[in-house]
């Protein structure tokens, strides 16, 4: 009987203790489905403490802008337009008509605010700022300077101006320096001709076509929203309306009607997971490392990151650095993430299918006000064994280096190891001219 008992405790400690599968945690909270259209989620755990002696003296950040409306006309445009044809014909559902209604609604609230920041994400920029000036006030104390940039786009500039608004309220005292230019949008939002206009090459476009077909759920969508198959089949390209209702759904928990209205209703919880898997395979092909694109994706960053290094190691010989805050786009922060190899998304696979086992879950990284944070350590001025961590999202993260103190690393091991690597796309372009 002792054995039986031992042996069922043991089993509920395996199932208490196994990781939640992407299916049971978009089930649990239906908003991570969004993927890149995530509200920022706030925290999941507590800081390590710093080794004795040791205190913060700069950081090193670049984010992503806040929540904000809609920014892609034709996710509103082709399910408003098809709806409307279709109660023109008579062709919808009792629901159909509902859904068109809610429509309309996102449509008023929109026009003329395509992509600007909503009241949700400035909160979100100055609640990020707040939690980073309270984590680590060493940074900020006194006259201390907060240098910041930003791309050109103004969701990205409110972003960093809701931000700084913040840190003064926190210490008046600050120096704040801050810019957005062109000048800067070499390493600030990279235009890579090489990487980022061409989203996929061939093998990897047949099979993520392949992967799409496998998951398209989109006939019981259909069928809710339209009362004619033969009207579906002669009037709507089923899989694009799904597409874009989904993304209209997974946007709104950034805008303020998500207070009035949802259109999570329209999907049942499998074809939400599966319009999450499409999402996600996609994300890794166009901005990860798949090696069905030829796995350089994350390369779009390399300027990025040997700016960091650089400011870095400049601030590092200042006996009072500060801050550098950078504030740009989610697909810098998902190619960024994955070139410093942090957790599992530098994962490398051609089974498109793994994914998900394999823990690369989009979701973990560039939500709305997504960010990287690089906290940098020393005893004193002349320390010379910097060492650092960097929170993704606030949240602490292991990085592909040796140490005896983790999350903490050596900053020279971290130059070593990433310029090393950045010095290797020299080599395969070259190889490949």
């Amino acid at each position: 009987m002792r054995k039986i008992i031992l042996l069922a405790l043991a089993v509920v400690f395996c199932t208490c203790a196994r990781a939640q599968s992407a299916k049971e945690e978009i089930k649990k909270n239906t908003r991570l489905s969004a993927s890149n259209y995530l509200a920022y989620p706030g925290l999941s755990g507590n800081l390590t403490p710093a080794p004795d002696g040791l205190s913060p003296f700069y950081i090193s950040h670049y984010g992503s802008y806040g929540s904000c409306n809609i920014i892609n006309q034709t996710e509103l445009t082709y399910p408003y337009e098809c709806l409307t044809l279709a109660d023109r014909h008579d062709k919808l559902t009792w629901f159909g008509k509902e859904v068109l209604r809610r429509l309309v609604m996102i449509h008023d609230d929109v026009k003329d605010r395509l992509g600007e920041l909503t009241p949700l994400g400035a909160d979100q920029q100055k609640q990020i700022a707040r939690r980073m000036f309270d984590r680590f006030p060493e940074v900020f104390k006194g006259n201390a300077h907060v240098d910041a940039k930003s791309t050109t786009v103004i969701r990205c500039i409110l972003s960093m101006e809701n931000a700084l608004q913040q840190l003064l309220t926190q210490n008046h005292k600050l120096i704040i320096t801050h810019d957005a230019s062109e000048h800067d949008m070499y390493f600030m939002n990279q235009s890579d001709s090489n990487l980022w206009n061409k989203k996929m090459i061939s093998p990897a476009q047949t099979a993520y076509n392949d992967y799409c077909i496998h998951h398209d759920r989109s006939a019981g969508v259909m069928q809710r929203l339209f009362s004619d198959t033969a009207y579906i089949n002669r009037e709507v390209n089923a899989e694009r309306l799904n597409y874009y209702l989904f993304k209209l759904a997974s946007n709104l928990q950034n805008m303020e009607l998500r207070k009035k209205i949802t259109l999570y209703d329209v999907f049942n919880d499998d074809e939400i997971y599966h319009n999450w898997l499409k999402d996600n395979a996609w994300w890794y092909i166009a901005f990860g490392p798949c090696p069905l694109n030829g796995g350089t994706q994350p390369f779009s960053q390399r300027n990025l990151l040997r700016t960091i290094i650089q400011q870095a190691d400049s601030c590092i010989r200042q006996p009072k650095p500060g801050a550098m805050l950078r504030f740009g786009h989610e697909t810098t922060m998902l190619s960024l993430a994955c070139l410093l190899e942090i957790n599992d998304f530098g994962l490398r696979t051609t089974e498109l299918e793994q994914l998900e086992r394999k823990g690369w879950r989009n979701y973990r990284i560039f939500p709305m006000a997504s960010n990287l944070q690089f906290i940098f350590y020393r005893h004193n001025f002349s320390d010379k064994d910097v060492i650092f961590k960097v929170l993704l999202n606030e949240n602490e993260v292991k990085l592909p280096l040796k140490t005896n103190m983790e999350p903490y690393y050596l900053w020279s091991d971290f130059k070593a190891y990433f310029l090393k690597k950045l010095d290797s796309y020299g080599e395969i372009e070259r190889l490949r001219d």
